[in-house]
């Protein structure tokens, strides 16, 4: 890890650890597929853990849909993947609203098996009085999801590098030209996100992260909401 990684990294995790202090607080790591989410925040939680803070570590991906909406609009419809990816009435009513300000704190970290397409079996856990939820995924700026972040980070990144960087995880994430017709339904659908719902403008945190070496702070909101 370069050292202006291991800045940025540390100066997330103070941010974090200092934000409500007295709650749970809920923080999202958004950006397009192959930016770097899942990576920045498990390196993220421990930092968090490590400064006193208890860490909640779940991702969006565990919330799809099952294979029969995620494709109703066709297998490679751009429209489909941002609309009917992820079920996010379980998203929120399991996972973000228990960890909400006066919240049960009982939570469900995972609801769908995306690999098997069929749900978990649902294990419910008690937060910590004052845990971190960190939250990975995309979409996570969507209208109905804003108002739910105590903090939230969006990583910018460039398709030509996006792409590369996703598909070099296996043939399973697809091929490395963001061009390529199997790419069609991925980069479309996060095209219109960006273009509809703006991300950049409503993260408190934006990091240029074409670089993961020298990621770069584009916005640093002073007071989180």
């Amino acid at each position: 890890m370069s050292e202006a990684h291991a800045s940025l990294l540390n100066r997330l995790a103070a941010t974090v650890v200092a934000l409500h202090p007295t709650r749970i607080i809920r923080v999202a790591i958004d950006g397009v597929d192959g930016a770097g989410k899942t990576t920045l925040a498990d390196a993220l939680a421990p930092l968090v853990a490590a400064q006193g803070r208890p860490t909640i570590r779940a991702s969006v991906d565990d919330f799809h849909h099952p294979r029969s909406v995620r494709y109703a609009r066709g297998r490679y419809s751009p429209d489909g993947f941002f609309l009917d990816s992820y079920d996010y009435d379980s998203f929120r009513t399991l996972l973000l609203d228990p960890l909400s300000p006066g919240g049960s704190g009982r939570y469900v970290a995972g609801r769908f098996d995306l690999d098997n397409d069929r749900p978990f079996e649902p294990v419910t856990q008690q937060a910590p009085p004052t845990a971190a939820l960190i939250v990975d995924g995309i979409f996570l700026h969507r209208p109905e999801l804003r108002a739910c972040w105590d903090i939230s980070i969006f990583l910018k990144v460039d398709f030509n590098v996006s792409v590369p960087r996703g598909a070099q995880r296996g043939p399973d994430f697809g091929a490395p030209d963001p061009a390529a017709p199997p790419n069609q339904r991925y980069v479309g659908g996060q095209q219109r996100y960006l273009r509809e719902c703006a991300p950049e403008e409503h993260a408190d945190i934006v990091i240029g992260y074409n670089d993961l070496r020298e990621p770069k702070i584009l916005k640093w909101r002073a007071s989180p909401s």
